[in-house]
């Protein structure tokens, strides 16, 4: 959760509003002050999409790191 929300805050910090739209909702998804029951199912591919997301998210710093 707190990856996600400095992320969101540096992706609106950098203008990209859309991009910080998204990780802020995933931050408040994955807060642990109030339960959010979806079931098992569905957080399972919730989970799956996020780690996806996390994956590609690295892959692209990691290809513009390189690229300076």
């Amino acid at each position: 959760m707190v990856y996600f929300g400095c992320l969101a805050y540096v992706c609106h910090s950098n203008g990209k509003t859309a991009f910080a739209v998204i990780t802020g909702a995933i931050a408040l998804l994955f807060q642990p002050f109030i339960k959010i029951a979806l079931g098992r199912e569905v957080w399972n591919v919730v989970d799956v999409i996020v780690a996806t997301g996390l994956v590609f998210i690295w892959y692209r710093a990691k290809k513009s790191a390189d690229n300076e």
